[in-house]
């Protein structure tokens, strides 16, 4: 059990910046070279570089050369239905405030 919750703790210490998610999630289709991954994002060549080291070095991505070319891809990519089930606890969040304030704003009307 407590190898299952180090190996949790450091999937999240290594998804704990928003640049290594967007990361993660540019590549949920499949495939990408490293300069278009960079281009979309708006990344500077040596933050991505530092980012996909740490994506890398946790096992998150995998990368291959072709010629110049550098190709990153997802290893697994069930990490995307993690992502989209945090999306939804997200939004579930946002929902929740939403009505809670709702609820403070109709009683405040009513007070007065």
């Amino acid at each position: 059990k407590e190898n299952l919750h180090r190996f949790k703790a450091d999937l999240f210490h290594a998804l704990a910046h928003p640049t290594r998610i967007a990361i993660v999630e540019a590549l949920r289709d499949g495939e990408m070279p490293a300069g278009k991954l960079i281009h979309e994002l708006g990344l500077e060549q040596a933050n991505a570089s530092q980012h996909l080291s740490i994506l890398r070095a946790q096992m998150i991505v995998v990368s291959r050369k072709e010629g110049n070319h550098v190709f990153y891809s997802l290893r697994d990519p069930v990490l995307i239905e993690v992502l989209d089930i945090l999306r939804r606890y997200f939004l579930s969040q946002l929902t929740d405030t939403k009505n809670i304030l709702e609820e403070l704003g109709a009683k405040r009307v009513a007070d007065k």
